[in-house]
This record gives C-alpha cells, sequence and structure tokens, in this order.
C-alpha cells in the first residue's frame, strides 16, 4: 500500500507539471439491472441543437480527476454532475470549464459520468421527442436510470472521500456540484446520504428537482448553493423557491441567487448577463462557510 501512495503521488506530481492532471476512474456503484441494455457504446459528440459537445450512453459511471499542483491545492474537493436530461451529459460548459476553474483556485475537481438513458444515434433529439410528448411519461420511463445516477452520485463521494488522502484532499471537505440533471443528483445527495457519502456541501445549479424526494428533510444537512433563473425554460426555478423554503423552514442553511435573465443551462457560458458571474459568488460562499480558506 506504501509503494502504491508513492507511486500514485508522483505520477499527480509529474502530470500537475503539465498544468492539468487528470485521471479516469472507473466508480464502483450498485449494479445494472439485467434488463437494462445499452446497444450503442459511450460516445462524444458535437450537437447543433444545444451548441456543444455532449457524450451519451454511459452505461459504466467513471470520475475524470482533474487536480491542482499540490503547491497550490486547497485540499477541497468538487464532485461536478453536468447536465443533459439523463440522456446527454454537457460535458464542456457544465463539466470540464466548472472543473478548470475549479483546479485554477486550488480545488481537487472530478467531472462525473453518471449513467444515462440508452440511446441511438441522435440522443439530443431523442430527448426533445420525448419532453415534446409530456414529462409525466419521460420521467416514469426515466425512473430506473434515475434512481441509478442518483446512486452514482453517492459512490463518487464515497469514492473520493475514502482515496482523500492519495488526491490531497480533505474528507471533511468534499461536495457535490451539479446542473440541471446533474442537480437532480447534488440536491438527492443532499437529502438521502450516509455517514460515508454524505456531501459537506451541494450546489444544484438550476436542478429538476421534481425527481427529487424532498418530503422529509435530514437530520444533519449539508448546506447547500443554488444558482437559477427567473427565465429558466423548464420552469426549474419555481422547484428552487420550493426548495429554498423548505430548507429555511426546517432550519438548514441554503443560499439561493435567482438571477433575472440566463434561461436554463447557462453553466460556464458568457452572455454578458449576471449570470456569468455566479461562480465567483460560489466561491465567496465557500469563503464565507469557512470551507474555502
Amino acid at each position: 500500500m506504501i509503494i502504491k501512495a508513492i507511486l500514485f503521488s508522483l505520477m499527480l506530481s509529474l502530470v500537475g507539471t503539465r498544468g492539468l492532471a487528470q485521471q479516469i476512474i472507473a466508480l464502483p456503484s450498485l449494479p445494472n439491472p439485467p434488463d437494462l441494455v445499452w446497444e450503442m457504446p459511450e460516445k462524444e459528440s458535437t450537437s447543433d441543437i444545444f451548441i456543444t459537445e455532449v457524450i451519451a450512453n454511459v452505461s459504466t459511471p467513471s470520475l475524470i480527476a482533474y487536480l491542482p499542483e499540490r503547491a497550490k491545492a486547497n485540499g477541497l474537493a468538487v464532485i461536478i454532475a453536468p447536465g443533459g436530461g439523463f440522456h446527454t451529459l454537457s460535458i464542456n460548459s457544465e463539466g470540464r470549464d466548472v472543473a478548470k476553474w475549479c483546479v485554477a483556485h486550488g480545488m481537487a475537481a472530478f467531472v462525473l459520468k453518471y449513467r444515462l438513458v440508452p440511446t441511438g444515434d441522435d440522443p439530443v433529439g431523442e430527448f426533445i421527442q420525448k419532453v415534446q410528448s409530456g414529462q409525466a411519461e419521460m420521467d416514469r420511463e426515466m425512473a430506473p436510470i434515475i434512481a441509478l445516477a442518483k446512486a452514482d452520485g453517492l459512490a463518487a463521494i464515497q469514492y473520493v472521500r475514502e482515496h482523500a488522502a492519495e488526491f490531497g484532499v480533505q474528507p471533511d471537505k468534499i461536495g457535490i456540484m451539479g446542473f440541471s440533471a446533474g442537480g437532480t443528483l447534488a440536491a438527492a445527495a443532499a437529502f438521502d446520504y450516509n455517514e460515508s457519502n454524505r456531501p459537506n456541501f451541494a450546489a444544484p445549479i438550476y436542478p429538476a428537482l421534481h425527481v427529487v424526494d424532498m418530503s422529509k428533510m435530514p437530520l444533519q444537512p449539508p448546506p447547500l448553493f443554488v444558482a437559477v433563473t427567473n427565465d429558466d425554460n423548464f420552469g426549474f426555478h419555481l422547484q428552487c423557491i420550493d426548495l429554498y423554503q423548505k430548507w429555511v423552514a426546517a432550519g438548514h442553511s441554503i443560499t439561493m441567487h435567482l438571477y433575472d435573465k440566463g434561461g436554463h443551462g447557462f453553466g460556464m457560458r458568457v452572455q454578458h448577463l449576471e449570470t456569468d458571474n455566479w461562480i465567483e459568488r460560489f466561491e465567496e460562499w465557500l469563503k464565507v462557510r469557512g470551507i474555502l480558506e
């Protein structure tokens, strides 16, 4: 074990000299149900509709670790769950770009590729068609996958905590951030966890909360940071307001930024709107909470 730890640390330091350490980690989680089959392989492509790169057909959960240089590391870890309606992952503005920002600020970042709905050659088109056919039916169809994705989020927290020393992070400073469908994972982790996979903070960004059980408040909830807009295309700002009211009524810590404009899926996009600076507000929040020292 000692030799393994030394080699692991050496690998991180060598990769770190190239500016941004990365490691792909297979993530143990709940097994796939036997009747759930992905006929297409995992694939990254450019969506003309979403105007960004997306990943589809994730059948095995994994983490992509982005680690700062040891001299700049502050011990904080952020697990990042991109969105995409559980059909794709918006891997850049809600994944890699967030990770790069974290590393630049001394944080270890872990982009989570959680399991997605099996799709064909046009995953974005399939998602849009399902949305148009009705949200309720779509949610029922996705329920088994959403359960697996939530489990992947908790498994990611547990994995990073169990390997905290190897990654150079503090086990009591591990949080989860998610966008849209990924926000579902972040919010769900704040409601339903055990001692090993409890996030120390959670940041659901324009999350889909109607598939999160918010009927029972957790006993030791993590502090929440929420960002959403009044013109969210899916109306998720109303769900966020409901979460805020429930959290405050229970006496828990929550900060919410409700921006006037910015739409859904702003992530790290530059739109020359107030939403461009949400991640700076996140950094301020971490500092005020004493999480980021």
